[in-house]
C-alpha cells in the first residue's frame, strides 16, 4: 500500500499573513429586492495598500497647495507671497511725495523771499526723475578702477626677498637676491650625498611656479624621470633647475624677469611621489643649497 506523502502547508490560517491574503466579497444590493448591484472582491491587504497610497496623495497635494499656490495665505502664519512687493512700491511712492512736499515748501519759501525783496534761497533737490534707483547698479568695476586693481596688483610682482645671511655663501651670490619660486613647505633637503641636488617643495595644486632670477631659458623639455623640465640660465654663472611641472609656460630661448611664472606645480617623471617642484640651483657647474639664499 503506497502511503501518501504530507506537504506541509507554508502558513497557518492563524497566520497574520493569511488574514492579509484572505479575499472578501463586498455586495452591494437593492434593499428591497435583494438583487445584487455591484460586487467586490478585496483583501486586507489591498485596503491597506489603497488606503496607504490615498493618505500619501493627499499630504503631497497638501503640501503642493502650501508651497506653490496662493491658498497658503488663508492659513494662520503665511503672509501674501506679494506683501514684500507692495511694501517696496508704497515706500518709493511715499518718498517720491515726500520729495514733492520738499519741492512745494522750497517754491512757497522763495516766493515769500522775493516779495520781501530778499535774495533767493539756493535748496538742491533732485528732480522727480532722477531719483536714486537701484535697477541699472552696475557691479562691473569702471575702466579707472580696473586699472587702478591692476596696477595695486603688480606692485609687488617683481619684488626679491633678502636672502639669508650665511658664511658659505659665495661673494658673487652674496649680494644677489632670490624671488622664492614657490610658497610651501620643504619635504626633502639638499643631500649630494644620495644624488639629491636640490629640495622638494610640496604646495596646493595647480600652483604657479615663478622665476627666481632675471634670465634666459635653456631648457623647457620632457624626460622620463622627472617629467616636464625648465632650466634658466641666470647672470653670475648660475642656473636654476625646476623640475616634475605640469605645464611648462615658457620656450628655449625665451628671456623671464625674477618672479614671472614659467610653469605650474606638478608630478610628472617616473621620480614623482605627488605634486611638488623639485628646484635646483648650480654655480659654476656646482650644485649649492637653495635654503641657503630663498626663503621659502
Amino acid at each position: 500500500m503506497v502511503k501518501k506523502r504530507k506537504y506541509k502547508v507554508w502558513y497557518d490560517k492563524k497566520d497574520w499573513r493569511w488574514k492579509l491574503r484572505r479575499r472578501y466579497k463586498l455586495v452591494l444590493m437593492d434593499e428591497e429586492s435583494f438583487e445584487e448591484k455591484i460586487s467586490f472582491r478585496v483583501t486586507r491587504l489591498g485596503v491597506l495598500v489603497i488606503g496607504s497610497s490615498f493618505i500619501i496623495l493627499l499630504i503631497l497635494s497638501t503640501i503642493y497647495l502650501v508651497a506653490f499656490t496662493r491658498l497658503r495665505e488663508y492659513i494662520p502664519g503665511y503672509t501674501d507671497i506679494t506683501m514684500p512687493k507692495k511694501v517696496y512700491d508704497l515706500q518709493q511712492r511715499v518718498d517720491s511725495l515726500e520729495l514733492e512736499f520738499k519741492r512745494k515748501d522750497v517754491f512757497v519759501n522763495n516766493m515769500k523771499r522775493i516779495i520781501e525783496g530778499k535774495d533767493v534761497e539756493e535748496v538742491y533737490l533732485p528732480p522727480p526723475d532722477k531719483i536714486s534707483t537701484y535697477d541699472s547698479l552696475k557691479i562691473s568695476p569702471s575702466e579707472k578702477e580696473a586699472q587702478f586693481r591692476e596696477e595695486f596688483e603688480n606692485q609687488s610682482m617683481y619684488n626679491l626677498y633678502q636672502n639669508r645671511s650665511n658664511k658659505t655663501v659665495p661673494t658673487a651670490l652674496g649680494n644677489m637676491n632670490f624671488f622664492p619660486p614657490l610658497s610651501g613647505i620643504v619635504t626633502n633637503k639638499f643631500d649630494p650625498s644620495q644624488n639629491h641636488f636640490g629640495i622638494d617643495i610640496v604646495a596646493t595644486r595647480n600652483e604657479a611656479i615663478k622665476a627666481v632670477q632675471d634670465g634666459t631659458v635653456i631648457i623647457s623639455d620632457w624626460t622620463l624621470e622627472t617629467g616636464y623640465v625648465i632650466s634658466l640660465q641666470h647672470q653670475n654663472s648660475l642656473i636654476s633647475v625646476y623640475k616634475h611641472n605640469s605645464t611648462l609656460l615658457k620656450h628655449q630661448g625665451t628671456f623671464v624677469k625674477a618672479g614671472e611664472t614659467i610653469s605650474i606645480i606638478g608630478e610628472s617623471g617616473e621620480l614623482s611621489t605627488g605634486p611638488h617642484l623639485h628646484f635646483e640651483l648650480w654655480y659654476n657647474g656646482k650644485p649649492i643649497n637653495p635654503e641657503e639664499y630663498i626663503t621659502f
